[in-house]
């Protein structure tokens, strides 16, 4: 394989390819990490009302989830792009289309967080229901109240409890950001398959790509396996381990 061909300069100038293929994993890293902290924004909140007792809090967010979780995520890239634009206000519409700072680089990032936010929804549920009741009833009977209990109680055992399936949340969004391409966010995949017409090293530049995001998956499962460990509740087993 020669991998020459990252040094070279375009036809179309802007630098050397391989300062594509660096522009390429910033857009990638930058949308994968703003759309989790709207995710995990989102999706902890969603995830609280799923399991509150009051049902006008309990249902929107079902509803939420259901809806989010279940429409693919290219229809909704393709609805917030293309769609969301038409059926606002047309001042909105407007402003979505000509005057909102990059379009595409937004509108993907408010996607993959929202879409996300509903599986993340799931597992702050999942965990909080997997912490035995009388955590719950302890807390009230101290005097806590319902959102204390969860705030100092709840919330920071289910947090340490789903870290494996948030890590899995994470690195979902960071692979979906590619995703971003169709409504024109030059991502990484995106930029590969750029260099690849203009160059038909495709062999060697998507090589390059699935390295890339290997080293990103895999620096990250490890880092979240180091702080799994760390912050394990004593009693619960994890791995195999108790």
């Amino acid at each position: 394989m020669d991998f020459s061909f990252l040094h070279q300069v375009p036809f179309s100038g802007g630098g050397l390819y391989i300062d594509w293929v660096y522009s390429g994993l910033k857009w990638t890293l930058l949308v994968s990490i703003l759309s989790w902290i709207i995710a995990f924004s989102v999706g902890s909140v969603m995830g609280v009302l799923r399991t509150s007792p009051v049902s006008w809090l309990n249902k929107p967010a079902t509803l939420y989830v259901e809806i989010f979780r279940n429409i693919p995520l290219l229809v909704q890239m393709f609805i917030w792009y293309f769609v969301l634009p038409e059926i606002v206000p047309k001042s909105a519409g407007d402003w979505l289309k000509t005057q909102m700072p990059m379009p595409e680089f937004c509108n993907a990032v408010l996607c993959l967080g929202i879409y996300t936010a509903a599986r993340v929804a799931e597992q702050v549920r999942s965990g909080i229901q997997s912490i035995p009741k009388g955590q719950t009833v302890a807390a009230l009977a101290m005097g806590l109240t319902l959102p204390q209990a969860y705030r100092h109680v709840l919330l920071p055992m289910a947090y340490r409890i789903i870290i494996p399936p948030l890590t899995t949340e994470f690195l979902t969004i960071f692979k979906n950001s590619s995703i971003a391409l169709t409504i024109g966010v030059l991502e990484l995949t995106a930029q590969a398959r750029q260099i690849s017409e203009y160059t038909f090293h495709t062999f060697e530049i998507f090589t390059i790509a699935t390295a890339i995001y290997a080293l990103v998956t895999l620096s990250i499962t490890f880092s979240m396996r180091w702080l799994e460990n760390k912050i394990r509740i004593p009693g619960y087993i994890s791995e195999g381990k108790h």
